[in-house]
């Protein structure tokens, strides 16, 4: 891929999502993500591969600057070194290492980032630093247990799902988050007894308005479920994160510790989720609604032919990860940029930059976000509240016992 084609790309990103270029730690998280689309790369590899990209660009950053604690402290500080290029050389490096197959529009990227920066000592030190950063990194995470299959199939008894490969279970109810203790750090207490009140005031909201011929739902709302695919998910927290920095006019540091936060609590959902879900093993609306003869409560009645609007996904339900994904992003953004930051948002589908949503604010953006999942029919309304207060508190502990202020 000739040059001019990489600076076209991140142009072209850039106008989609309605930020512009700001400094190499925004940069690259638009680099990164447009590799995994590429690679059709979604769920816990992209956030395993952002969180290991940014925290390696904020170590190389604060391995000059000295600004914030590092994840991973074992390279020496170098303040002489240029901190643009050593966090560049810790993206591409960890890219490449992930997503050898693309190396081509990795170097070129890459070349783009380094041509503003001066030649000379600063920037050859840089560089080096960059890469033995990225290698600590890669070191740290090589072994960390989430490098397994999300596939599960479900059984015909209520509320019973099996991993595909028993493995893949074990794997994520051990695997290593980052920053937290364990998996099951804030895992929370079961989902609602399916005779209570509570599961059946879930239970008919979801079957109300999450049906796919549901004539409840407004026309809004069902175009609100089309736009937020898996695809769209995650990168919409990553726009709001540079669009709220480039109003801000946050600084080299301040921006790797943003989205290094962002990125670890991102990760951290999958491997906090699957460890509750797995515990807990809760029915999905679909096979609660055909089977609502089965659950003991009265006020849930049987469709035996009900479908959601959103193909329903193939692990247990309860919590949500898309909300505890909220609750981390809400979290980290209100304590960089205060409690709900106030900013027109756009949301840009991934892959047809046609397709947008307005918004007025993260907060409102944070709500759609997870009533979706109600309207698409995946969620009931009580794992989207538990696993939101999952998220703020993943993003609490994160904030309080990592990137720190160092002076």
């Amino acid at each position: 891929m000739k040059h001019s084609t990489v600076i076209a790309i991140a142009i072209f990103i850039a106008v989609a999502t309605g930020t512009a270029r700001a400094d190499t730690v925004t940069d690259w998280n638009q680099t990164a993500i447009e590799v995994m689309k590429v690679a059709k790369v979604t769920a816990n590899p992209w956030s395993r591969t952002l969180a290991m990209m940014h925290v390696a660009m904020s170590d190389a950053v604060n391995s000059v600057q000295d600004r914030y604690t590092r994840y991973v402290a074992t390279v020496p500080v170098l303040p002489g070194a240029s901190a643009e290029a050593a966090s560049a050389a810790a993206a591409r490096q960890t890219l490449l290492q992930l997503f050898p197959n693309q190396k081509a529009f990795i170097n070129d990227a890459y070349a783009a980032s380094l041509k503003a920066i001066p030649e000379g000592l600063a920037k050859s030190q840089g560089i080096a630093l960059g890469e033995q950063v990225a290698t600590a990194v890669e070191a740290d995470r090589f072994a960390d247990g989430t490098q397994v299959s999300d596939t599960y199939r479900p059984v015909t008894s209520p509320g019973v799902w099996v991993p595909t490969t028993q493995p893949a279970f074990a794997e994520y109810a051990r695997a290593k988050p980052w920053v937290l203790t364990s998996a099951d750090q804030f895992r929370p207490g079961p989902p609602p007894q399916l005779s209570s009140i509570l599961y059946a005031r879930d239970y008919n909201e979801t079957k109300n308005l999450g049906g796919l011929k549901s004539t409840r739902r407004t026309a809004t709302q069902t175009e609100a479920v089309k736009f937020w695919t898996q695809a769209n998910l995650g990168p919409a927290w990553q726009n709001a994160a540079r669009q709220l920095s480039a109003a801000k006019g946050l600084g080299l540091a301040e921006n790797a510790r943003l989205f290094a936060l962002l990125n670890m609590g991102v990760a951290n959902t999958f491997i906090n989720d699957w460890d509750a879900k797995f515990t807990y093993n809760h029915w999905r609306p679909v096979t609660a609604i055909r089977n609502g003869d089965m659950d003991g409560n009265d006020a849930t009645e049987r469709d035996p032919g009900w479908i959601s609007l959103n193909d329903t996904p193939m692990h247990p339900e309860y919590p949500s990860q898309a909300a505890i994904g909220c609750g981390v992003a809400v979290g980290v953004l209100e304590s960089v940029f205060g409690p709900k930051p106030a900013l027109p948002f756009t949301a840009t589908d991934v892959f047809d930059p046609n397709l947008k949503r307005q918004f007025n604010s993260i907060a409102v953006m944070d709500e759609e976000h997870r009533n979706v999942r109600i309207w698409g029919g995946i969620h009931f309304r009580t794992s989207l509240d538990v696993g939101y207060d999952m998220g703020k508190k993943i993003a609490a502990y994160m904030i309080d016992n990592s990137v720190k202020l160092v002076r």
